[in-house]
């Protein structure tokens, strides 16, 4: 009876690999819903250290923090990778597989060789198209339609190693440019659903990797708060894909004068008419949300 649970465990362990999982943001934690559906549950979580947020200034978990200990998954923060204990820590922690989504830190290479089914990641772009750190809402900003998700092996370049597998994301044309908390969301569930399907196939040796074209490459765009400013002497086209790939953060805004002050207006959605970018939705700096058309009649 032994011998037999043993191979029993044995077969389970190649269908569902002990897994660590290095995530911080809400995307992460998106994507393990979609792993948990499949029956994959990190046995180690890796996510950024607390931060302070807020006008409170509170200290705050990560999302995925958050998301761990709910589970009671064993948690380490690190500041940085580059040290001895963290690599200690993950080779003694005996995980067949890594998979990284929306860490939001370069991983040393010594520690993307520890597990023996390597380390997978889940990019939110149809790679080589978009590499780097902020492929979704530089889509949107770029104006690249149709995007999609790509399951990647990690290596030492960035985003550079070889794809298991990727799917196009399916946005009708009367839906694009679409907001950028919205793109999140799809581009996270699609991309956990299709790293599930993934890994049951790669961890039992019936998927080969295939090279990215180099040559091909293109790489999203560093965004900043700055950034968020809107021109509306700039095309209106353009200042549309910005409001919408800032939605969330940074967030687009304007300012006007009123009383002698310079007062901040932010821009939660607006639409094009008659060739005309014209704002919906803002929340004018120390008030509530409005729809932009209040706003002007209380000017």
């Amino acid at each position: 009876m032994k011998r037999k649970n043993s191979k029993k465990q044995k077969m389970n362990n190649k269908i569902n690999p002990t897994v660590a999982f290095f995530g911080s943001s809400q995307i992460s934690v998106w994507v393990l819903e979609e792993l948990e559906k499949e029956g994959i549950l990190p046995s180690l979580v890796i996510t950024n250290p607390d931060t302070r947020q807020g006008r409170k200034m509170i200290l705050t978990e990560t999302p995925v923090a958050q998301w761990a200990q709910q589970k009671s998954i064993a948690t380490f923060k690190p500041a940085s990778l580059r040290n001895e204990e963290i690599v200690a820590t993950l080779k003694a922690s005996g995980c067949d597989l890594f998979i990284v989504a929306a860490y939001g830190k370069m991983i040393p290479e010594e520690i993307l060789n520890i597990p023996r089914f390597k380390t997978l990641n889940m990019h939110p772009s149809l790679l080589p198209k978009l590499r780097g750190a902020s492929p979704i809402r530089s889509a949107i900003l770029e104006d690249v339609h149709p995007t999609g998700v790509s399951i990647m092996i990690l290596t030492k370049g960035l985003d550079e190693g070889p794809i298991l597998a990727q799917e196009e994301t399916q946005i009708e044309d009367s839906e694009w440019p679409i907001k950028g908390t919205v793109l999140d969301e799809i581009l996270a569930h699609q991309g956990g659903k299709l790293l599930a399907k993934t890994i049951h196939t790669w961890v039992s040796g019936n998927m080969q990797p295939q090279e990215q074209n180099h040559e091909e490459a293109t790489y999203s765009q560093k965004i900043t708060k700055e950034m968020g400013e809107i021109d509306f002497s700039n095309d209106p086209y353009k200042n549309l894909l910005r409001i919408r790939a800032f939605d969330g953060w940074p967030g687009a805004f304007f300012f006007v004068e009123r009383k002698g002050a310079l007062v901040r207006i932010k821009i939660l959605d607006a639409l094009i008419q008659d060739g005309v970018l014209v704002p919906t939705k803002i929340i004018p700096e120390g008030k509530k949300e409005m729809l932009y058309e209040d706003f002007l009649r209380s000017q």
